[in-house]
């Protein structure tokens, strides 16, 4: 017999035995109850005074489940810079790594009370929050949303939302647990991180964040930071922003940065957008740029960039030059 009909018949009798299993078609429900989704985007820049280059910056695939009564798993596996070409250069798909960018499990006690457990983003300012490539209108990103504190967690939170009649009050009380995973390239390495959080949705949704942490690069530096937030929309218009204040504890050195962006419709899905950024990296000068750019929002989950950022060249965190992307959320 050829070994494709014997595999055929092994499955037939597997899914047979499967079917008159009850906790086997448990388990296929339970299944069912998952839902995929993910999102990915691709980049091509021409770096002022430096090299084109372009790349796949990422493949991100989502997967939530919901019981329906008090238990939530969401995880978010990553494959970063799957490809990338440098001017002058191959394509190369070396570079590429697998990222958990999110695996953790939420109980709920009730609205005001919930408990997460596992790998999340640390719920610092708006953009570290929803800074998925088809949800944010720029390329680049604010470099002192990426700089200052570490973006995820391995730890456990708290958190709840209490609704008002035209408005909501959201907290969340958070700490690291468990050692992070290794470090990628050029990002910080970050340890012993805990704080909270507050946001008030209503005409203006503010938001506050204080935290401690230490920063170990070539010494030890603990930090206490405090942040503040906010973002206004009204029919296609946008405003927004975040400040962060750095004190270290022990060196007397205080570090930080700011952006504020400004979003304006222009009709046919089209939208302009500038932004300036101030950032104030350890032991060095502070460094601002500008960026301005459109936007295509031409469909609800597909979107297309183009800028040009200006001011200083911090490479590879603070790029300065014309960027376009495209993104999708699937």
């Amino acid at each position: 017999m050829h070994l494709c009909k014997k595999v055929l018949i092994l499955c037939s009798l597997l899914v047979s035995s499967w079917a008159g299993n009850q906790a086997c078609a448990d388990v296929l429900d339970r299944l069912k109850e998952v839902e995929v989704g993910g999102y990915s985007s691709a980049r091509a820049q021409q770096n002022r005074h430096g090299k084109t280059e372009a790349a796949v910056d990422e493949v991100s695939l989502i997967f939530k489940w919901d019981n329906q009564d008090r238990v939530k798993l969401f995880a978010e596996i990553e494959l970063e810079n799957p490809l990338s070409w440098r001017e002058g250069g191959a394509l190369r798909s070396n570079k590429s790594y697998l990222d958990v960018e999110r695996l953790y499990l939420d109980y709920a006690f009730n609205d005001q009370l919930n408990l997460r457990a596992g790998r999340f983003l640390t719920p610092v300012g708006r953009w570290n929050l929803l800074h998925a490539a088809p949800l944010v209108w720029t390329t680049s990103r604010p470099v002192a949303t990426s700089r200052l504190f570490p973006m995820a967690l391995n730890g456990m939170m708290l958190h709840g939302t209490k609704p008002f009649e035209d408005a909501a009050l959201e907290y969340s009380v958070f700490a690291e647990t468990l050692k992070d995973q290794d470090a990628d390239a050029f990002e910080l390495a970050f340890r012993n991180a805990r704080g909270a959080r507050v946001l008030y949705s209503g005409l203006v949704d503010v938001g506050a964040t204080i935290m401690e942490f230490d920063e170990n690069d070539l010494i030890k530096r603990e930090y206490r930071m405090f942040s503040l937030d906010f973002i206004k929309s009204y029919q296609g218009w946008e405003l927004s922003g975040e400040a962060f204040f750095r004190k270290s504890k022990h060196y007397h050195e205080d570090t930080g940065g700011a952006y504020v962006q400004g979003v304006a419709p222009l009709g046919n899905k089209w939208f302009l957008i500038g932004r300036l950024e101030q950032y104030k990296p350890t032991l060095q000068d502070s460094v601002e740029r500008a960026v301005m750019g459109l936007a295509w929002r031409y469909k609800d989950n597909q979107i297309f960039k183009i800028e040009y950022a200006g001011g200083h060249q911090v490479d590879p965190y603070m790029p300065a030059g014309i960027m376009t992307s495209v993104a999708i959320l699937f």
